[in-house]
């Protein structure tokens, strides 16, 4: 059994937020108290001075396996995820094969299983990613797709949509999309405005192709009832579009992006490929719109996006390299340093977005911390500072090398085994907790 000691609890599903002792006894915890008698326990973790909250969870990740294991695989990206206090992933469908099959799905699973973490898995929405026949819901539903997505890749077909929503609600999973109609992007990857102009790009990509598609699926989320997923949203109209839709009573849920609410166009002058992405940093004022709509909750979630790429890839010309950015080792920290210590969200608002909410999304049984839960923990010093430069991702594609953050993690716990130690024991620390191999 492994006790956690003198643990700020932060749980925000029960709004608990006090300083307890934790006994985890093999996969679940057991007991939550205070002054717990230490004897007789194998491991212990002094976690003074330390948050203890649920594992984090992203909806929004790109693990590469099957089709580009060079840029990430299962095992790689799971590493990943644990080092940056993530217990649940949820892959995107964008792999080679795509997800469409049941063989494809099974191999994901299955693989995953074997990794450190939960890695859950997307079906896609269309076969073959082509936007024009809609895949077996069913069947892929039954074989263990948590959701639906053609991330990457905008649903054009309007009444396809329209037959995908209405199946989703059928199911009572979600459907997450990616809001960009190619119609309005010259040059993908930067916004359309001053920045696209001085780097000689010129059209880039405007936040009229993000919030068209925007506006036209929240209001069929209106007529469906389906639970929808805004992905990685940019645009300071899109949040509007999203507030409203709400308002009227659409089950529409948005996810930001660490990268959109901390930076902005002016970050493609300094790191060029390493801050392009899809949809692409837009302005300022997007990115504080961005913040906004998550102080008053427009946006439930924050989701990476982690989108790694090999080196050579990133360092080809601009318009000829991939867009997309890790972003599991640093989200945490961007999200504390940004958000908290910047003073939009407290603690527990922020580590709402990254637990239970993405969990209320799809229909997870995990993200929060109680007795008789599964162990999923965290447990980071908010106050501690760390340099970003070590990586567990086989990628290294982002642009906040260098940058110093907030919020140490010390250990990543999934299901009841320590998955993640990025820091040194410290002296107080009773034993070495052994890591799941």
């Amino acid at each position: 059994m492994i006790l956690i000691k003198n643990g700020r609890l932060v749980d925000p599903l029960s709004k608990r937020d006090e300083v307890v002792d934790i006994v985890i006894e093999k996969d679940k915890i057991k007991e939550i108290g205070k002054n717990l008698n230490p004897d007789g326990f194998e491991y212990i973790i002094d976690a003074t001075g330390c948050v203890v909250a649920p594992g984090l969870i992203d909806i929004h990740v790109h693990f590469r396996d099957p089709g580009f294991t060079y840029k990430e695989d299962i095992f790689s990206g799971a590493k990943a995820a644990a080092k940056g206090g993530f217990t649940t992933v949820v892959c995107m469908a964008n792999t080679k094969p795509v997800v469409d099959n049941e063989e494809t799905l099974k191999y994901i699973l299955d693989k995953g299983k074997e990794s450190d973490i939960n890695v859950l898995q997307v079906s896609t929405v269309t076969k073959g990613l082509k936007g024009k026949e809609l895949v077996d819901f069913d069947e892929m539903f039954k074989a263990g797709a948590v959701g639906f997505s053609d991330d990457g890749i905008p649903i054009k077909h309007t009444k396809l949509v329209y037959e995908a929503m209405k199946k989703a609600k059928e199911l009572n999973v979600p459907i997450s999309l990616h809001e960009e109609n190619p119609v309005f992007i010259k040059k993908a990857g930067v916004n359309n405005g001053k920045v696209s102009k001085e780097l000689g790009l010129e059209g880039g990509a405007t936040s009229l192709a993000e919030n068209i598609m925007v506006s036209r699926d929240v209001m069929i989320a209106l007529e469906t009832g389906a639970k929808v997923n805004i992905q990685h949203i940019s645009s300071k109209e899109a949040v509007k579009t999203v507030k409203f839709a709400k308002s009227l009573g659409a089950n529409v849920y948005a996810e930001a992006s660490p990268h959109h609410f901390t930076l902005n166009e002016e970050a493609v002058l300094k790191h060029g490929s390493l801050a392009k992405m899809n949809p692409p940093l837009r302005t300022e004022e997007d990115r504080l719109a961005i913040i906004e709509g998550l102080k008053d909750d427009t946006i439930e979630i924050i989701a990476t996006d982690h989108a790694p790429h090999s080196k050579e890839e990133k360092e080809n010309e601009f318009t000829k390299c991939p867009s997309g950015i890790t972003g599991l080792e640093t989200s945490l920290g961007l999200g504390i340093k940004t958000l908290v210590n910047g003073g939009h969200l407290d603690l527990m608002h922020l580590l709402e977005k990254m637990t239970i909410n993405p969990a209320k999304l799809y229909n997870l049984d995990r993200g929060y911390i109680k007795e008789g839960s599964f162990a999923d923990i965290v447990i980071f010093n908010p106050d501690e500072k760390w340099e970003v430069k070590d990586f567990e991702s086989k990628a290294t594609n982002t642009p906040f090398i260098g940058e110093v953050l907030d919020g140490k993690i010390k250990y990543t716990i999934c299901e009841g085994k320590v998955v993640a130690f990025p820091a040194p024991p410290a002296a107080s620390w009773t034993k070495s907790v052994p890591q799941n191999q």
